[in-house]
């Protein structure tokens, strides 16, 4: 059981050794996003593969969590192309030289592989199951799941739409999903993996919750909402009237 389990582990690290290598080249540590959904993906795929006789249920959700990572970086990819690292590495790199490009191996990378892993559970969760056949359950986590994809891809296609407005720098997003919520691409997030453990609690696994819950900590109040938010009022002015309006992140009708 621990050599199955410290599988994913050695797959998630492979794959961010695999883009700390790629960001040296480009001289660039953003590619970690890129590689982030894809080494959750991955470990998923690798705890599968190790199973004598995987059922149904491991199937299911690493299909679910293939299409998110698959979809997440090629979007990322085609998001970032041609421009500068992000500003969020370009202050890590900056509180850490001299020699980032080698402190980036443990301060950005790795520890991605290690929360990768974490959030990847209920995906073991499933491989593991030898609980009875699909049902109820299942199809509401696939339900809840499709929801958030569908949430996610609008709501990054809108923005992308957005984005390419003259006025874009300082200008507020509020049309479309964002009108409902100042984060309705990670409400989407939040939907997938829960949707994913729903899905792992049907074969038994309910004890795989910490895997969602981390990435919803993430979302609200470190990598999410609260670093997008620090300090966007300053470059948007008509942010402050967004956020007395809008929610944070559940979708609801504005005010």
């Amino acid at each position: 059981m621990l050599q199955i389990v410290l599988a994913g582990l050695a797959t998630t690290t492979t794959l961010m050794a695999v883009a700390w290598l790629l960001s040296l080249a480009l001289r660039n540590v953003g590619v970690v996003d890129i590689f982030w959904g894809l080494a959750i993906a991955g470990a998923g795929g690798a705890w599968l593969l190790l199973q004598p006789d995987p059922g149904p249920r491991g199937a299911l959700a690493l299909l679910l969590a293939v299409l998110w990572a698959v979809r997440l970086a090629l979007h990322i990819l085609w998001r970032n192309r041609g421009k500068p690292e992000d500003r969020r590495y370009r202050v890590i790199r900056a509180n850490n030289e001299p020699n980032f490009p080698v402190k980036s191996l443990y301060i950005v990378f790795l520890l991605q592989a290690v929360l990768a892993w974490l959030v990847a559970m209920p995906l073991l969760g499933t491989a593991l199951s030898t609980a009875g056949p699909l049902g109820f359950v299942d199809l509401l986590g696939v339900l809840v799941w499709l929801a958030g994809f569908l949430l996610q891809a609008t709501a990054d296609a809108q923005l992308a739409r957005f984005q390419q407005r003259a006025d874009a720098d300082r200008a507020v997003m509020n049309q479309g999903v964002w009108r409902y919520s100042r984060h309705p691409n990670y409400f989407g997030e939040f939907l997938m993996w829960w949707g994913i453990w729903l899905i792992a609690v049907a074969g038994g696994a309910w004890w795989t919750f910490f895997g969602p819950l981390l990435i919803t900590f993430f979302l609200l109040k470190v990598s999410g909402v609260a670093l997008t938010e620090k300090d966007i009022g300053s470059r948007r002015p008509e942010y402050a009237d967004y956020i007395r309006r809008t929610s944070a992140f559940v979708p609801r009708p504005p005010r």
